[in-house]
């Protein structure tokens, strides 16, 4: 993203309830124009407390916000260049879409003409033109949510702000609706600040992620290095499952495994320090024993479990030292292992990375 403008800054932001409570700990953040960005994290991490500071919905206890260089201080939520969508759509139930969408741009005092032909402009939007007249209590959820966006997207603001807005749904119609909104962020060009718990979410809508744990934020990257390249074992263990070989650090380029083994991975902590190897459980092959190519790291172990999944195969794989979840396409189900069996795991060095606490 360098060269962009920035649309949000955090610097130095903290948020604290009270003398024992620090919500939000010292978070540097930049977002940058037309950026799709993620705060993802656990609940109670703060990710929601630091987009309610973005809205002014809260006041930073500590640090800076601004918005495309603004200073936003205590600006109150109104004056604000941003629209904020929950996760209750919060739609008034006797108007109808039309006049839900339309609200903000009454509120306004926009002219009656220039408001129909915005209304319009947002009801196309989130391809909901044949239902301006129907009320909130006549549509199905995803379609309450598209009036949701279209009521902020309307406002043509900054930076759209939303916080879960996907939760209330079925799993199926959350999918849906997340390739939905991403087509629509593009379409519109504007930067999203999106809050959510879900892991899938975030990889597959943004285009970069941060990941949030007790206030700080631990990493911001894009969705494949967040996944490939998890920096802490919170990070790696959040984002999907995966393995940890506990190790210690040899050298600038390599460490060494809990059973003696070298690997060549570059690390940023001092010799001697204690880390973990971190191997998705789908980068791992299961071959018989002693088998397996010679340009992969090998260990031999014993399969203990077997979960067959309809699209793959999962095995539990101890090892004297370890336990490992290797996960192979159910294509090859043929060659599939069985409770017993010695077998060698197998994974190119390329494909683990080392992780600090």
């Amino acid at each position: 993203m360098d060269g962009q403008r920035p649309a949000v800054e955090l610097q130095g932001v903290v948020k604290r309830f009270g003398e024992e409570v620090t919500a939000v700990d010292h978070v540097n953040l930049t977002i940058t124009d037309g950026e799709f960005f993620s705060l993802l994290g656990p609940s109670g991490c703060g990710k929601t407390t630091t987009l309610r500071m973005v809205a002014g919905l809260e006041l930073p206890t500590a640090g800076s916000i601004r918005i495309h260089g603004e200073e936003m201080g205590l600006r109150p939520p109104n004056k604000r260049p941003v629209n904020t969508v929950f996760q209750s759509y919060a739609l008034f139930p006797h108007m109808t879409v039309a006049a839900n969408i339309g609200f903000g741009l009454e509120m306004r005092k926009v002219p009656k003409s220039e408001r129909r032909e915005q209304i319009d402009w947002a009801i196309d939007l989130v391809e909901m033109g044949n239902m301006a007249h129907r009320k909130p209590s006549q549509l199905s959820g995803g379609q309450q949510q598209r009036v949701a966006l279209a009521r902020a997207l309307v406002n043509r603001p900054e930076v759209l702000l939303l916080d879960e807005p996907l939760g209330a749904l079925d799993l199926k119609l959350r999918q849906q609706m997340q390739i939905e909104l991403k087509n629509l962020q593009r379409e519109v060009g504007i930067t999203f600040v999106y809050v959510t718990h879900d892991q899938e979410e975030a990889v597959t809508m943004s285009d970069r992620i941060g990941v949030m744990h007790d206030g700080k934020l631990l990493q911001i990257d894009s969705p494949e290095a967040i996944y490939e390249r998890p920096t802490t074992r919170f990070v790696a263990d959040f984002i999907g499952q995966t393995n940890f070989l506990e190790a210690t650090v040899a050298a600038a380029n390599e460490v060494v495994l809990a059973n003696g083994d070298r690997l060549l991975l570059a690390s940023d902590q001092p010799v001697g320090a204690s880390v973990a190897v971190t191997v998705r459980p789908e980068r791992l092959t299961v071959h018989r024993r002693g088998e397996g190519p010679e340009s992969q790291h090998r260990l031999d172990g014993l399969v203990e479990t077997v979960t067959y999944l309809g699209n793959a195969v999962v095995y539990g794989v101890g090892i004297d030292w370890m336990h490992l979840e290797v996960r192979c396409p159910a294509t090859l189900a043929g060659d599939r292992r069985d409770v017993g069996d010695e077998v060698t795991v197998s994974f190119e060095p390329e494909h683990a990375a080392v992780v600090i606490d």
